[in-house]
């Protein structure tokens, strides 16, 4: 009960930390605009408060970015001053609702109905959270009443393969495994084929974590995905590394090619930003958020709740 009290303080942190940012901006920009009409340059001198504001709550600078294109088409030249923080407040919302994409889970689910076995590759640099996403999508989708293999690809981090059967056992499915050094895209090519003899319903992927400037270990994901043709390749996101998400999943998509996204963490991420800076770096759905370290701690990502709660 106290761990539950905990988690849902800290995602309420997260959304308050950027509303507060958000609101001080709007305080300071406010005060700070004089003339009836805004031209170019007072435009320019509010969004730069503005910018550090959004910064400190890890938005990244391309982000920052479109955001003052937005701003900027809605005020200079225009008479706002009366209503610069209802204009303000609305761009914005406007802008992330651009910026955030969802993937509805009914359709998902219908996607994974249709193909026998539905294969995801999770993705992701060392301690995003890839192992245990994996034990909460398997959580999720056993009570769906599929039937759920886990291939233990991830044969370079110590503990790992433990790590995994320990999470399969206890969810009660089955794990196809190797022993440490063995070739990963060897072990998905025995999962799949498994899988295809089973008729199970959804064969989920461990990978080694890769730091995206690792151009030889990128290159074993790339030959793993060649091989294995995943119909979803999925990146877990660490939502407390900030605004580095940005570079970190725009890597990972230009070299292997990202689908869906899912946000770690956020229970412990107070600034929010990390959200809308990964959207923005691949233009690709945002399927579920990590609230907690329990196997039921995975929320379908819904953005008008998100950009409901950042207003």
């Amino acid at each position: 009960m106290w761990r539950a009290f905990i988690k849902a303080q800290n995602n309420k942190k997260m959304f308050e930390f950027f509303k507060k940012k958000i609101s001080e901006a709007l305080n300071k920009v406010e005060k700070a605009i004089t003339e009836k009409v805004m031209n170019e340059k007072e435009f320019e001198k509010f969004f730069f408060d503005f910018e550090l504001n959004l910064i400190q709550s890890n938005v990244s600078p391309a982000v920052v970015a479109k955001i003052k294109e937005e701003l900027k088409k809605e005020l200079v030249g225009k008479s706002v001053k009366k209503d610069l923080k209802k204009v303000l407040n609305e761009s914005l919302k406007k802008t992330l609702n651009e910026i955030l994409i969802e993937q509805n889970p009914s359709d998902f689910m219908k996607k994974i109905r249709n193909k026998k076995p539905f294969i995801i590759m999770v993705v992701g640099i060392n301690g995003s959270g890839k192992t245990t996403t994996i034990a909460k999508l398997t959580h999720y989708f056993k009570s769906k009443k599929l039937s759920i293999v886990l291939a233990a690809c991830d044969t370079f981090r110590a503990a790992s393969i433990e790590q995994l059967k320990a999470h399969a056992d206890k969810l009660g499915v089955k794990l196809i495994s190797s022993e440490y050094g063995a070739d990963s895209t060897s072990i998905a090519f025995d999962a799949k084929k498994h899988a295809e003899k089973n008729k199970n319903d959804l064969l989920i992927i461990d990978t080694a974590g890769r730091l995206q400037s690792n151009t030889n270990l990128m290159e074993e994901l790339k030959k793993m995905k060649r091989v294995i043709n995943p119909d979803a390749c999925v990146f877990v996101a660490d939502s407390i590394t900030g605004a580095d998400v940005t570079e970190q999943a725009e890597k990972f998509n230009a070299e292997i090619g990202i689908d869906y996204l899912i946000l770690s963490k956020t229970d412990v991420d107070i600034k929010g930003g990390a959200i809308i800076s990964a959207s923005y770096a691949v233009k690709k759905p945002t399927l579920f958020l990590g609230t907690g370290q329990e196997y039921k701690d995975l929320k379908e990502f819904k953005k008008e709740e998100v950009i409901k709660k950042l207003f």
